[in-house]
C-alpha cells in the first residue's frame, strides 16, 4: 500500500491556499499558521521568511521551496529585516491577475488540527529548504513548480481548479523529498521503510487498524521471528509495533469523532476495540480527553477563525 498516502489521509488534512499569487514589492505576508504544516514557494527572488526558531532571515530564490512543519506564526517579506508595525495577515486570495510590480508567491497551509501526530509528522524538522537548485531541471518536483509557476501567471480557464491541485502534488513532492532526507537518520519513520520486515510491518497495521493484531501474528505474516521484527521495529521506528498500532487507531478515531455522527460503540469497534468503554479508557489516556468531550470540543473548534473549511471542488 502506498504509506504516505494512507498517513495524510488518517490525519484528516484540511487544505487552505493562501495569497496564490503576489508579494507587493517592499511588502510582507504573516502566516498565522497554528497547528499546521505550511509550505511557501518562491516565484520571483528575493523573498526573506522570519519566524521563529530561525537563525535569521531565511532567504528564497524562485524556484525554492520552504516547509514549516511545526505551526507558527511566522512572515515572508521582501526585504532580510523584518519589517515593523502591522502586518496584514496571508489569507484565500480573490481571482484575479498578478500586479506588475509583484513578486511571486505561492503558499499553502495544510492543517494538522489533533495530536498525537504520526511518527512522520513528528520527526520532520521544524524548517525544511529545498533548492532550486539543488533539483535536477527535469524532476518531478522542479517540473510541478514550473506548471504552477505558469497557470498562477496566466491565470486562464479552470486556473483555480489547477492551482489547488498543482499544490497539492507540489506538498507531496515535497515531502517525498524531506522524508528521503530524513531517511538518513537512524532512527526514525523514514529509515524504517528502508527495512523490508518493518515496512511490510507498517503496511499492515495501517492496511487495517481495526484487526487485532498481535505481535506473533505481525510476525508470521511478514516472515521473521517476533523477536526479530520487535527489534528491527523499535530500532528503526523508535516504538514497538503494537504502541505504533494504538496511535494510528487513534488518530483514525479523533477523524470518526470529528467528521462523523457515528455512535461511541461504533467508533470503536471500526478502530479494533471490543468495547467503548475500553476504546473509550485508552482514548483518554493518549489524547488526554474523554471520546464524547473530544467530539463536543470539535463542534466548537469548527466555529474558530482559524479552523480550516474544506473548499469548494475539495479546495
Amino acid at each position: 500500500m502506498d504509506l504516505l498516502s494512507d498517513v495524510l489521509r488518517q490525519a484528516g488534512l484540511q487544505r487552505r491556499l493562501l495569497d496564490l499569487r503576489a508579494l507587493p514589492e517592499h511588502g510582507a505576508l504573516r502566516f498565522p499558521c497554528d497547528r499546521s504544516i505550511g509550505f511557501h514557494v518562491a516565484l520571483g527572488t528575493p523573498l526573506f521568511v522570519h519566524g521563529p526558531d530561525l537563525d535569521g532571515p531565511l532567504p528564497l530564490e524562485a524556484g525554492d521551496l520552504v516547509l514549516m512543519a511545526r505551526g507558527c506564526e511566522h512572515v515572508v517579506a521582501t526585504s532580510s529585516k523584518r519589517p515593523r508595525g502591522p502586518i496584514p495577515a496571508a489569507d484565500a486570495t480573490s481571482d484575479g491577475p498578478s500586479p506588475a510590480s509583484a513578486v511571486g508567491l505561492v503558499s499553502g497551509a495544510y492543517q494538522l488540527w489533533n495530536a498525537p501526530l504520526h511518527p512522520l509528522f513528528a520527526e520532520l524538522p521544524r524548517w525544511s529548504v529545498v533548492r532550486a537548485a539543488d533539483l535536477g531541471r527535469l524532476s518531478p518536483l522542479a517540473l510541478t513548480v514550473e506548471l504552477l509557476r505558469d497557470e498562477v501567471q496566466r491565470r486562464e480557464l479552470g486556473s483555480g481548479d489547477l492551482v489547488s491541485s498543482l499544490m497539492d502534488v507540489t506538498f507531496t513532492y515535497l515531502l517525498r523529498v524531506i522524508v528521503e532526507r530524513a531517511g538518513a537518520a537512524a532512527t526514525s519513520w523514514s529509515s524504517a521503510l528502508r527495512d523490508r520486515a518493518v515496512r511490510s510491518a507498517l503496511e499492515l497495521l495501517h492496511g487495517d487498524v481495526g484487526f487485532g493484531w498481535t505481535l506473533d501474528e505481525l510476525a508470521r505474516r511478514v516472515g521473521v521471528s517476533r523477536s526479530v521484527l520487535a527489534a528491527r521495529f523499535r530500532a528503526a521506528v523508535g516504538d514497538t509495533p503494537l504502541n505504533h498500532l494504538r496511535t494510528l487507531r487513534m488518530q483514525s478515531a479523533m477523524r470518526l469523532l470529528a467528521e462523523t455522527d457515528e455512535r461511541l460503540d461504533a467508533v470503536a469497534t471500526t478502530v479494533g476495540y471490543q468495547d467503548a468503554f475500553g476504546f473509550s479508557k485508552v482514548f483518554k489516556k493518549v489524547v488526554g480527553t474523554s471520546p464524547r468531550e473530544f467530539r463536543r470540543q470539535q463542534a466548537e473548534d469548527r466555529a474558530s477563525p482559524w479552523r480550516f473549511r474544506p473548499l469548494a471542488h475539495g479546495r
